[in-house]
């Protein structure tokens, strides 16, 4: 639940930073706090920091388009902010830090690994927007 909140408030501060519309922020806070909540859930179970990445950026993706609909905005303002919380910055200053002490293993590992990461969670952005594009054309949603 802690987990939760700090995603949560995360999200907000990415949202009052990019001049989200006041209204929406709670919604966009909401987003990154259950995106963090699964990928969390799933790392804890065992999961692989990668699949534990898409399933959360894929929850952000889905809530974020549910939301543009629902709230009659574009899904854009839910996902920048709530998608961060899963960016793996740790990743990149830890692999720039192991090349400057040398530790060029490690390095190459960390470094692996924080570019599939971020190559899955555009992926999964890219499947949830395609996702609600489909379902919103059959069922016409934009009434």
């Amino acid at each position: 639940m802690i987990h939760f909140i700090y995603a949560f408030f995360a999200s907000v501060g990415f949202a009052v930073l990019f001049n989200s519309p006041r209204k929406e922020v709670l919604y966009a806070g909401i987003t990154g706090g259950f995106g963090w909540y699964f990928y969390e859930l799933l790392k804890d179970m065992g999961i692989s920091v990668i699949f534990a990445s898409f399933v959360g950026a894929l929850v952000v993706g889905i809530l974020s388009e549910l939301l543009a609909r629902y709230r009659k905005m574009p899904a854009t303002v839910f996902v920048i902010p709530g998608i961060i919380p899963l960016v793996p910055g740790y990743g990149l200053y830890f692999s720039m830090l192991s090349i400057i002490e040398s530790n060029y293993d490690e390095a190459m590992r960390v470094g692996v690994e924080t570019i599939m990461v971020a190559v899955i969670i555009a992926s999964a952005i890219i499947l949830s927007t395609t996702f609600g594009n489909l379902i919103r054309k059959p069922f016409n949603f934009e009434k």
